[in-house]
């Protein structure tokens, strides 16, 4: 009885030392859980956090970007207006000039009708000895005229207005070739 007692206590040890080292593995099993768990939330944690900051970032290239594209545009609109304005400035200024030199006065479509009377009145007032050079004068006129008549009729008003005062023969003109008539007849 004795020995079978040692037996069975012996085998007790045995069972409770096997129970020990069981227990033991389970708490490292569930240990190494925890920590892996904990790994796994932080890496989680962490893979969130760069990609929040990455989409931050994102936001402000793409803010960047519309806010450059937006300055680009404004400065294109001003550019364009300093275009138009120094464009406007420009006709007025040849407007007026066109005024100024002008016999009329001011340039309406009926203007060339009023000069070319006062053209002919103009002419007519010069000396008899003049007329061999005042008709050479209207009839090159009058080709000149009629070949640019249809290049005007492209044009737009205001343009074949002032192409038709300035192939017009001033006073000035008018004069040089009487005083050059004048010299070859001399």
């Amino acid at each position: 009885t004795l020995r079978t007692e040692e037996r069975q206590r012996l085998a007790r040890e045995r069972r409770e030392e096997r129970e020990r080292q069981h227990a033991a593995r389970e708490t490292q099993i569930l240990e190494k859980e925890r920590k892996a768990k904990l790994q796994y939330e932080k890496q989680l944690e962490e893979r969130q956090r760069k990609l929040k900051e990455q989409k931050q970032r994102e936001e402000q290239r793409r803010a960047a970007v519309e806010e450059k594209r937006k300055q680009k545009i404004e400065e294109e609109k001003e550019r364009y207006e300093a275009v138009m304005h120094r464009s406007m400035e420009r006709s007025q200024r040849l407007e007026t000039r066109q005024k100024r030199w002008s016999w009329g006065g001011s340039i309406t479509p009926d203007s060339e009708s009023k000069t070319a009377s006062k053209r002919s009145t103009s002419t007519a007032n010069l000396k008899p000895a003049d007329a061999a050079m005042n008709k050479r004068l209207s009839s090159s006129a009058a080709l000149i005229n009629a070949s640019d008549r249809t290049r005007r009729s492209q044009l737009s008003p205001l343009d074949s207005s002032v192409i038709s005062r300035l192939l017009a023969p001033t006073q000035a003109s008018l004069a040089r070739s009487k005083s050059a008539a004048t010299l070859s007849a001399g």
